[in-house]
């Protein structure tokens, strides 16, 4: 123990603080009891008496021996802001807040009481009253780095992002070599949608703090924002080599090397992956999640785990924002919200065109929040159209949810759940009264904001129920609305496709996650007992392909007999599928919206049930199309069945004939009965909303 000078005040102050900035707080605090038995008016001695208790987790003590210094110093600027941390630390933001205004009026103007204020504002959602008090603070001390970097944060949150970027490149001209500040530079270019400009600004952060592992990490998703997935891979990568227990890195890099087919060493990473999941940890994304081979109960699990996670991080946020909602009259109309990435050129908007279209001549008020851009596409223009769109691409979550909130909207549905950037995080926010989950993630989301699940009965038998967090509605029809009338292109010439002319072709156009090591050894062994016919593939991202292709020589394939279809319109792709004699469904992830188009083309799909949702999708499709052959149980089945059907050919014109008539008289392409077995869901959670019932499960 360090001895204390019974006559030198300012020798034990210089004594204790050293003790305090090495962190040997046990000594500082033994110390200091001695020391105010010779000095016990001594307000500086007592307040770091009980910086060191507070430093101990001694948290009653410490708030004793402040309490005593501010009676005896009062106007003490640090002991008054060592108690406001304090109150906000013990959930007294509105204590810390008076506290500190009320030194302000014995000491205006200074700075680090109105940074102590700016930083409890902002802790409370107050973000215009914290950027008030940090620029006070910095008229005071302008070159003061932290305090402009905390008004850049609060112009952040204030939507000002000029603003907020001029303030943290004032400060990099400062100190070029500040971390924080090119890590928060990094997330402003993010949200101004530069992802790949800020993913450089965080790569800088990391070099600069090698044992900040976070910087890397954040860079390597903006990086997969980005599409440069092979560079979100290193990064994933070099996150993981400074921090190899992290469980989210290695979810991450796992689902990069399967959309990359970087094969070697994945079982080693999916046994951590789903070893953490098993063992309740947090971080494993449940989309990705869906990737690996395990069963409804453990992506239960994980979707549980994961949003749990963000309700932590929303909770606080979500009662200062505060969304109270109005029950309607029983004869006002129902608004109906849809939430997604994808009110553009792709796929999703394809789907759905005509469903909503359809709606237009319903007694609902149908309203789409697109978080992308306007892309100028004729499917956006059909969207508007149809329906009122609110382009919320430019604003934050937050403002997102109040602008669902200020539409009255009544039922809101997620059409990207766990697939999209952050539609969890704004449900979570509870923008509408009701929300409903539907197609983007085939899963349950596990979380308690989430109200509904709109599937159909074959996608979600009874003996999977127990293993949705949510009430379900479930459809007699396919959960996959199905427009008939999606545009499609002449197609072009086998040559011009890179196809053989001659030779049956197989294709699956799938996401390359879906495609794992087992589906694509099941692929190459169709091949080899089917003379002369190739593997439709889509374009993988950087060197993928030609993976691809030495996988399948390593197997005794030749590499020629894999073919890869480049990216795409949407109706030249959909044209494609006029050379495609049978697609290949993958597993343990359905193909879904690729197994439809092909299916509406005219092209018939084999598949291989599951026994989890995402695993039965293309199962509901053909179950409803009257296709049961073309439903495998087994890998043994799933080959035997594409091998007989790839060697007689007679036998797949019949499909194509069979799919072809289908496509104007089975129920799966009927969009208008599809939008009238949606009125009913809606009318029906409505009815029980504006009643007082809670949710429960419905059959349409």
């Amino acid at each position: 123990m360090t001895d204390v000078s019974g006559t030198d005040i300012a020798s034990t102050l210089q004594k204790l603080g050293e003790l305090l900035q090495r962190g040997a707080n046990e000594e500082a605090a033994q110390s200091a009891t001695m020391a105010r038995r010779q000095f016990p008016v001594s307000a500086e001695l007592i307040r770091l008496h009980g910086v060191a208790l507070l430093r101990l987790g001694r948290r009653r003590e410490a708030q004793v021996a402040l309490n005593r210094a501010a009676e005896l110093a009062p106007d003490n600027v640090e002991l008054q802001c060592n108690l406001a941390s304090l109150a906000m630390a013990d959930g007294r933001t509105g204590a810390a807040i008076e506290r500190l205004q009320k030194a302000l009026t014995r000491t205006p103007g200074h700075p680090a009481l109105l940074q102590a204020l700016g930083t409890a504002y902002m802790s409370t959602g107050q973000h215009a009253q914290g950027r008030d008090a940090f620029a006070q603070a910095l008229k005071s001390m302008p070159q003061h780095p932290a305090i402009r970097l905390n008004l850049a944060g609060a112009e952040m949150e204030l939507g000002r992002l000029a603003e907020a970027e001029t303030l943290v490149r004032q400060v990099l001209q400062q100190a070029p070599d500040a971390d924080v500040a090119h890590a928060m530079l990094g997330h402003l270019l993010h949200m101004q949608r530069r992802p790949k400009d800020a993913a450089a600004s965080l790569l800088r952060a990391g070099k600069l703090a090698q044992g900040n592992v976070q910087y890397v990490f954040q860079a390597a998703l903006m990086l997969d924002e980005a599409e440069d997935l092979a560079g979100a891979h290193d990064a994933f990568a070099d996150a993981l080599a400074r921090a190899p227990g992290s469980v989210p890195i290695t979810g991450q890099l796992l689902f990069a090397r399967r959309r990359l087919y970087r094969w070697k060493d994945i079982d080693a990473l999916s046994q951590r992956v789903i070893r953490a999941v098993s063992e309740g940890e947090t971080g494993i994304h449940p989309f990705a999640f869906l990737c690996e081979d395990t069963d409804a109960a453990l992506q239960l699990r994980c979707a549980k785990t994961y949003a749990a996670l963000i309700e932590g991080q929303v909770s606080a946020f979500r009662q200062q924002l505060n969304l109270r909602h109005t029950v309607p009259l029983p004869d006002a109309p129902i608004r109906v919200g849809l939430l997604a990435e994808g009110f553009h050129e792709t796929a999703v908007s394809h789907h759905l065109a005509g469903l909503i279209e359809a709606l237009g001549d319903s007694d609902l008020d149908v309203h789409l929040f697109a978080t992308t851009p306007d892309d100028g596409s004729a499917i956006r223009r059909r969207l508007a159209a149809a329906a009122t769109l609110h382009d919320a691409s430019a604003l934050n979550r937050a403002q997102v949810a109040s602008l669902i909130h200020g539409a009255g909207i009544e039922v809101l549905f997620d059409l990207n759940g766990y697939r999209s950037h952050g539609n969890a995080e704004l449900m979570s926010l509870r923008a509408a009264p009701v929300q409903v989950g539907w197609l983007g993630y085939t899963g349950s989301s596990g979380a308690p904001w989430m109200d509904y699940l709109l599937t159909d009965k074959i996608v979600l038998p009874h003996e999977l129920r127990e293993h949705v967090s949510e009430k379900v509605i479930r459809l007699s029809r396919c959960q996959q609305p199905n427009d008939p009338d999606r545009i499609q292109a002449q197609p072009p010439s086998r040559a011009a496709c890179g196809l053989p002319e001659t030779g049956v072709v197989f294709a699956c156009l799938q996401e390359t996650q879906a495609i794992n090591p087992a589906m694509f050894a099941r692929c190459m062994l169709i091949l080899q007992q089917v003379p002369d016919s190739v593997l439709w593939l889509l374009a993988g991202p950087a060197d993928a392909d030609e993976r691809l292709r030495r996988a399948a020589s390593a197997l005794d394939i030749a590499p020629e007999r894999i073919v890869f279809m480049p990216r795409m319109p949407y109706a030249d792709y959909l044209a494609r599928y006029a050379h495609v004699d049978l697609y290949l469904d993958t597993l343990p992830v359905n193909s879904r919206a690729t197994a439809s188009d092909a299916l509406r083309a005219g092209c018939p799909v084999l598949t291989r049930t599951g026994e989890t949702m995402a695993s039965r999708t293309v199962t509901s499709l053909l179950h409803h199309l009257g296709l049961p052959e073309l439903i495998m149980g087994d890998n043994t089945s799933f080959i035997g069945m594409a091998t007989e059907l790839g060697n007689h050919p007679e036998a797949l014109v019949a499909l194509r004939r069979h799919l072809q008539q289908q496509r104007s008289t089975n129920p799966l392409f009927d969009i208008k009965g599809f939008a009238a077995d949606f009125r009913r869901v809606v009318r029906t959670v409505s009815a029980r909303y504006r009643i007082g019932r809670p949710p429960t499960d419905v059959d349409v």
